[in-house]
């Protein structure tokens, strides 16, 4: 068995509060990015005029938050459900046509990056933020490979 060092307090303290920074920072990130991503993509007003429930806006943003929230606290509790293995066809399915549609939805605005970047007055440093958002993806792959799957 190999003995297990224990950490100072201090550096314990550190650990924690960089663990907790990390987990606000990319939480905002994700979160920025979806709401961006449904602004430009214009989820809310399209559904409104499709199902002519325009006066049901509120509802429309409450659904999203509590989704949101409710799937984050399952994914913590990780609750798992289990079907039959017939049910896969239908999951399948339906998993497809999101696939699908979300793909078209995106060939149709490609231009999410350069309206956030506009919008939140960062437009001539693009560069620099498409530069950071892939060399957090670098470095955020590499510590999951040699952090957690080496062991």
């Amino acid at each position: 068995m190999r003995k297990r060092k224990v950490k100072s307090a201090p550096v314990s303290l550190l650990v924690d509060l960089a663990l907790v920074f990390i987990g606000l920072a990319g939480g905002v990130a994700v979160g920025s990015g979806l709401v961006a991503f449904l602004t430009v993509l214009d989820i809310v007003p399209r559904l409104t005029v499709l199902t002519d429930s325009r006066r049901q806006v509120r509802l429309y943003e409450i659904a999203f938050v509590m989704g949101a929230v409710v799937f984050t606290w399952v994914d913590f509790r990780e609750w798992a459900v289990f079907f039959p293995p017939i049910s896969t066809v239908g999951i399948g399915l339906l998993s497809g046509v999101f696939i699908g549609l979300l793909a078209a939805a995106l060939t149709e605005v490609v231009n999410v990056l350069p309206i956030l970047a506009k919008r939140i007055g960062m437009e001539p440093k693009v560069f620099w933020l498409l530069l950071a958002m892939m060399l957090g993806k670098v470095v955020g792959s590499l510590f999951q490979w040699i952090v957690f799957v080496s062991d």
